[in-house]
Formats: C-alpha cells, structure tokens, sequence
C-alpha cells in the first residue's frame, strides 16, 4: 500500500467498472452494461484528471465536488487534459445514474466504479472507517503522476477540487 505521489508511474494494473454513456440507454432510469475499463492502458498516451468523492449523489460530492469540474471542464481542456474522470466505490450503475442526473450526456466526463474501494485500498486513500474510496485528485500525464493529494478535513475541497487541480495544471 503505496500512496502515490508526483513523479510515480501509475499503477500498470488498474481496472475499474464504468458503463459507457449510449443515447439508447440515456435516460436516468435506464440501465446500460458495465465493462471494464483498464484505465492503466487507456491513460497510457494521455492527460487525465481523476478525483475521487466518498459517494455519488452525497452532499459534498453532488452541491460542489463534482459541479466544480462540470463547471471547470472547459478550462480543464484548454490546459490539455484529454480525460477526465470522477470515481467512487458505488456500483457502475449508481455512477451511470449520477452522470446522467448531473446532464452528462456523453463522455465529456468519466462516472467510473472502484467496487470495494480496490485502488484507492492500494494507494493507502480508502476511508479506513467505512471503507469507501476517499476523496482525491490525481492528475496522471502520460502514465506519470504529476499532481496528487488528498482532503484530510472532511468536506474540504481545498486539495481535490476543480480549482485547485486546475492552478497545479
């Protein structure tokens, strides 16, 4: 168990569960399939921005984690980042629904699962009471890490939110 930290490699192994935004299955209480989404192999020639809430549909995580990178997501793009992300350990059909209430209507941003907390367990950023992925950002280019932390006041964005992972862009 590893916390990963600026100038790491990410993890050549990292897999999570995500269901694909598809126009036939648009609406919120339609449900998709879940794959696999090998984010190691997909990040590999990219600029990816992950953070990570405790839960979807939370009150931190709904009123203002995740709005601030909808909100953010232009400026995210103009600093080239290829990909952006939001992961939880709920289960992918949980993220699919928070996507598509939250009007996310393509894959502009990625609802992935990290079911029972597996990577944020590896990197040592699981919330040890609950379990429940902890809430971070990582920003990976090109398989390195070049940003990396996490909150330790609960409901504080000031490590994880938009406009901080933004100014460390």
């Amino acid at each position: 168990m590893t916390t990963l930290k600026p100038g790491d490699s990410f993890p050549s192994d990292v897999v999570f569960s995500y269901i694909p935004y598809t126009e036939e299955s648009g609406d919120i209480t339609s449900c998709g399939i879940p794959v696999n989404y090998n984010a190691s192999k997909e990040w590999a020639d990219k600029k990816v921005v992950l953070f990570s809430v405790p839960g979807a549909f939370t009150p931190t995580c709904s009123v203002s984690h995740l709005p601030g990178y909808i909100k953010n997501l232009p400026q995210l793009k103009a600093k080239g980042v290829d990909v952006v992300a939001v992961l939880a350990f709920n289960d992918p059909f949980v993220m699919s629904a928070w996507g598509k209430a939250n009007k996310i209507t393509d894959d502009s941003i990625l609802f992935l699962s990290d079911p029972d907390a597996k990577f944020s367990k590896s990197i040592g950023w699981a919330d040890p009471a609950s379990g429940r992925t902890g809430r971070y950002a990582l920003v990976i280019d090109h398989g390195k890490v070049t940003y990396a932390d996490i909150e330790t006041e609960r409901g504080s964005l000031k490590k994880s939110g938009a406009e901080t992972v933004l100014a460390s862009l």
